[in-house]
């Protein structure tokens, strides 16, 4: 295929992945994506005016697959596909938040903290940003609480197996 052919077949792809996805049907979506993102990959030679075209329409296709890579809960691929837009387009709103999604649903709260925070710098009124946002805040809330917890009863632990010892020793003197 030449490149024009190529970039039609890419967004042939694309879109009959966009349908399957309306429809929840993830999986399939992805594989269209793949598919689409394959046809305008990187190795292919395309001409000067079709160069942002390619370039666009692989950061979509990486995008709409990290969208259903969320969907099916697959969040270390989500994460690397965000990561390559993010190569390309350093502020790339939709793949820092998406990618900061899944670092919340990893539990890498810094990571998504750092992501949300371009994206604010990006485009300061993104509601689902702020959205993420706050809903980061609520889990890095629980997250102290449980630690706290968590340290609270190792310490306290210790503190009576000390006792103990202490108790013991006196007792053998």
């Amino acid at each position: 295929m030449i490149g024009s052919e190529r970039v039609q077949a890419a967004e042939r792809k694309k879109d009959e992945g966009n349908v399957l996805f309306k429809n929840g049907k993830y999986q399939r979506a992805l594989k269209k994506y793949d598919k689409a993102a394959t046809y305008v990959g990187e190795d292919g030679s395309y001409e000067d005016d079709n160069q942002k075209l390619v370039r666009s329409l692989r950061v979509s296709c990486w995008l709409n697959n990290a969208a259903c890579c969320l969907r099916l809960n697959n969040f270390q691929a989500a994460i690397e596909l965000c990561s390559k837009v993010l190569d390309i387009e350093f502020y790339n709103v939709k793949a820092l938040y998406r990618r900061s999604q899944a670092y919340i649903e990893t539990a890498d709260y810094h990571l998504a903290e750092a992501d949300i925070k371009k994206a604010l710098e990006a485009d300061p009124g993104n509601r689902e940003v702020k959205a993420a946002k706050n809903k980061l805040k609520q889990l890095q809330a629980e997250s102290k609480k449980r630690d706290a917890k968590l340290y609270s009863n190792m310490f306290s632990e210790m503190t009576k197996r000390l006792k103990l010892e202490n108790v013991e020793e006196r007792e053998m003197e």
